[in-house]
């Protein structure tokens, strides 16, 4: 699988699931992959540099998302 194919997996499954969550572990993106978590970091971290998944971490955990969703980005949009 390259790279535009991966982004586009991953794009379209997060874009369904927005409207009940819009943060996700990177192991859920993994599983939309589906592949090892070694082979889907490539994808996610090139899509994190490309903007076209946003990567939040609260210092415990982190987390993945669509650009300006979620309530933080509502948060950041107040400012």
């Amino acid at each position: 699988m390259d790279q535009a194919e991966g982004a586009k997996m991953i794009i379209e499954k997060l874009q369904k699931k927005q409207k009940m969550k819009s943060k996700f572990y990177f192991k859920d993106l993994a599983n939309i992959l589906g592949m090892k978590p070694r082979q889907a970091k490539k994808i996610v971290n090139q899509m994190v540099t490309d903007g076209q998944l946003e990567y939040w971490s609260s210092g415990s955990t982190s987390l993945y998302g669509l650009p300006g969703t979620g309530k933080q980005a509502a948060a950041e949009d107040e400012e």
